[in-house]
C-alpha cells in the first residue's frame, strides 16, 4: 500500500518560505561554560515552551558534538513537566555543512534510549569516558551519518536529565513534548532549519518517538510532521513487570521496571510503592540512581538479588495497570507513516512485544512498515537497521511513495 505526495499535508507541498538570516540566533544569551550550564538561573526567567534560555557552542570531546557537523549547539530551553509545569530542559543541535537548500534544512527529532535515570546520564553530557559511551556513540553514529548527508539533528536530554528533576520514565507524553519542544527551539536557535520534519527514536526513544509523532501534528502546528522511524520501541510494560515478579533468579530488566514503577509513582499518586515492592527493595531503591542505566544493570545489589523477592505477595497494581496502558504505543494513531525496526537477537526490548506493538498500530489503521534483522541484538537495530531507515527518511522528504507492509508483516519472534 502506497503513501505518497496524493496523502500528505497540502503544506508540504506549498512552495518553500524565504528563510531568516541566521543573525537573530546570535542574539540569544550565551549559557555559561562547563557543567554550570545544567543549573538554570533562578529565578527562570519567562518564556513559552519551546522558547531558548541560552545556548553555547557545543564541545568537541562531547560525544553528540556529531563530527560531520558544521556546528552543534548545546541548548537550554522551556518546556513543561509530567505534571504540566514550566521546566528548562536541555539538549542538542547539528546542523550540516554547507547551504541549506531550499525551504531550510530538513530536520530529524531525535529520541534517545534509556540512558539512566541520573541528571549525568544525559546524552549531551556524554564524552569518551562516560558511564554511557557505549551507547551515546553508537546512537551519534546513526545521526552523525544523516548529518553528513544535509540533515539536522534537534536531540532532547528529557526531563531529569542534565538539568536536575525526576525524569518521566516511558511516559509517552511529556517525553514526547520535550522532544517536540526541543524541535522548537532548535528552529529560534537555527533560523535555517526547514519545517518539515521526521521524529526518530530508538528503545526508549523508539516509545517517545511514537507518542510525538502521534502529537505533533496538533502540538507543533506550525512545523510539517512527514513520517517516524522507530527502533524497537519500548513497550508491555505491565507485561514485563509480570515476568519480573515471577523470576526466581536476578534479571537486568529489574532496573527497567524500578524506573518505570518510580516514574509513574511520582507522577501518579494512586500508585504507591509501599503496596508493590518489599522492605528490603524500598531499601534498596536509592541505590538505583547513583549511576547510569549500564551500572544499574551490571552490577550492585540489583543484579544479585532473585526478582520476585523484591515484590509483595499480593501487591497492588491496579494503578500501575492504567497507566502502564495509557503508555503503550500499540494504542497510538499515527497520521503519517511509520517505520518500526526491530532485531531478533533482541534481549531489552523483547521480539514478541514489538511484534505485538505493530500489530496493534496496524490494526488501529496506521501506515506502518515493518523492517526485522535476523542477527540485530538491541543497540544493533540501529546498525542493522541504518540504510533502511535512510531510505525511508530520504523518500518522506522526497514526497515519494513509501510502502506499508501491514497486510503481510514479519515476525521477529522465533516461536
Amino acid at each position: 500500500m502506497p503513501f505518497g505526495k496524493s496523502l500528505l499535508t497540502i503544506g508540504s507541498c506549498l512552495l518553500a518560505v524565504t528563510l531568516s538570516t541566521s543573525a537573530g540566533a546570535t542574539d540569544l544569551p550565551k549559557g555559561p561554560e562547563g557543567p554550570a550550564f545544567y543549573d538554570p538561573p533562578d529565578p527562570l526567567p519567562t518564556g513559552e515552551r519551546g522558547e531558548v534560555i541560552y545556548s553555547r557552542e557545543m564541545d568537541s570531546s562531547k560525544t553528540m558534538a556529531l563530527p560531520s557537523a558544521a556546528r552543534n549547539s548545546l541548548v537550554l530551553y522551556h518546556g513543561l513537566s509530567d505534571r504540566n509545569q514550566p521546566i528548562p530542559l536541555s539538549g542538542s543541535v547539528s546542523v550540516p555543512q554547507g547551504e541549506p537548500p531550499e525551504g531550510g534544512w530538513p530536520v530529524i527529532v531525535w529520541t534517545h534510549g534509556t540512558s539512566g535515570m541520573n541528571p549525568k546520564c544525559a546524552p549531551s553530557l556524554d564524552t569518551s569516558d562516560g558511564p554511557e559511551h557505549g551507547y551515546v556513540s553508537a546512537m551519534a553514529k546513526l545521526l552523525d551519518g544523516f548529518v553528513k548527508d544535509g540533515y539536522a539533528v534537534v536531540a532532547a536530554d528529557y526531563q531529569g536529565l542534565g538539568v536536575v528533576n525526576h525524569q518521566p520514565f516511558l511516559q509517552g507524553v511529556p517525553t514526547g513534548r520535550s522532544a517536540l519542544d526541543m524541535l522548537s527551539a532548535g528552529h529560534e536557535l537555527v533560523p535555517e532549519l526547514g519545517d518539515r520534519y521526521v521524529v526518530m527514536g530508538h528503545s526508549q526513544g523508539g516509545q517517545v518517538d511514537l507518542f510525538a509523532s502521534s502529537m505533533g501534528p496538533e502540538y507543533v502546528p506550525q512545523y510539517d510532521f512527514l513520517g517516524t522511524v522507530a527502533f524497537a520501541p519500548a513497550s508491555h510494560f505491565a507485561q514485563r513487570l509480570d515476568a519480573m515478579r515471577k523470576s526466581d533468579s536476578p534479571q537486568p530488566a529489574l532496573a527497567y521496571i524500578l524506573y518505570i514503577l518510580q516514574s509513574y509513582a511520582t507522577t501518579h499518586s494512586e500508585i504507591d510503592l509501599y503496596d508493590i515492592l518489599t522492605l528490603d527493595a524500598l531499601d534498596n531503591l536509592p541505590r538505583i540512581h547513583d549511576d547510569c542505566v549500564s551500572a544499574a544493570t551490571t552490577k550492585g545489589y540489583w543484579t544479585t538479588v532473585d526478582s520476585s523477592e523484591q515484590f509483595l505477595e499480593n501487591p497492588d497494581l491496579d494503578g500501575f495497570q492504567t497507566v502502564a496502558a495509557s503508555n503503550e504505543p500499540g494504542r497510538l494513531t499515527i497520521d503519517r507513516p511509520a517505520m518500526v525496526v526491530q532485531g531478533k537477537m533482541d534481549h531489552t526490548v523483547l521480539p514478541p512485544a514489538t511484534d505485538s506493538t505493530v500489530r496493534q498500530l496496524c490494526e488501529n489503521g496506521n501506515f506502518i512498515n515493518y523492517q526485522v534483522f535476523a542477527k540485530a541484538d538491541h543497540r544493533g537495530s540501529m546498525r542493522y537497521g541504518a540504510n533502511a531507515a535512510h531510505k525511508w527518511v530520504d523518500d518522506l522528504f522526497a514526497d515519494n511513495d513509501v510502502q506499508s507492509n501491514c497486510d503481510n508483516l514479519p515476525k521477529a519472534a522465533t516461536n
